[in-house]
């Protein structure tokens, strides 16, 4: 279940969407919730696959460095003193593991030319910020996992598509009169804007 990348389930709990979910979506976790882990993963996969994605590694890679965060999250997590900092803890554990993955790679090569070893290890370095862009994504995501289904649907639909839907096609998948997108859509980007605000970003 941890390892599983598909969206949380209609039925889990409230706390699927909510900004301030991850103290209740960790506490669940420590509790043995399923559901919880199914979520807590689903809410942080994508901020984790950009790392190494970002880093320069094919999705092959991204994918395997992506399964060693989220064990390392499964072990370590009762550890982790402040919750408030799971996000950063991500980005550092995924900064890792792209090393320890490049460094594999580069031992079969270094051992023929430098038998001893003294050729430095190469790490995984990510431009202080693009983890500020990181960070910044993440919380975009949250700000729109708080919005009404409808909402959500309809900005995901309005921009994160490409390339970008018609209106006239977005109002047949969500059974809407095409005139009222554009209402719709101000209304859902008033309520992001308020999300965002709460995230601290403006």
């Amino acid at each position: 279940m941890l390892l599983n990348q598909r969206t949380a389930p209609r039925n889990a709990p409230a706390f699927v969407h909510r900004a301030d979910a991850d103290d209740a979506l960790v506490a669940a976790c420590l509790q043995g919730d399923e559901d919880a882990w199914t979520a807590l993963i689903d809410r942080y996969k994508n901020l984790i696959y950009a790392v190494p994605l970002r880093s320069g590694l094919s999705p092959e890679d991204a994918a395997d460095v992506f399964q060693a965060v989220c064990l390392q999250l499964f072990s370590e997590l009762a550890r982790l003193r402040n919750v408030t900092c799971l996000r950063s803890w991500l980005i550092t554990i995924a900064i890792h593991k792209v090393g320890e993955l490049r460094r594999q790679r580069r031992r079969p090569l270094e051992s023929l030319d430098d038998p001893a070893g003294h050729i430095e290890d190469a790490i995984a370095v990510i431009p202080p910020d693009q983890v500020e862009d990181l960070e910044r994504d993440q919380r975009v995501r949250d700000a729109v996992g708080q919005l009404p289904d409808r909402c959500r649907t309809l900005v995901h639909l309005l921009f994160y598509e490409h390339p970008p839907r018609a209106y006239r096609d977005i109002a047949r998948d969500l059974g809407l009169a095409t005139g009222s997108i554009g209402f719709i859509r101000g209304r859902c980007l008033t309520r992001l804007a308020r999300a965002l605000g709460a995230c601290g970003l403006k």
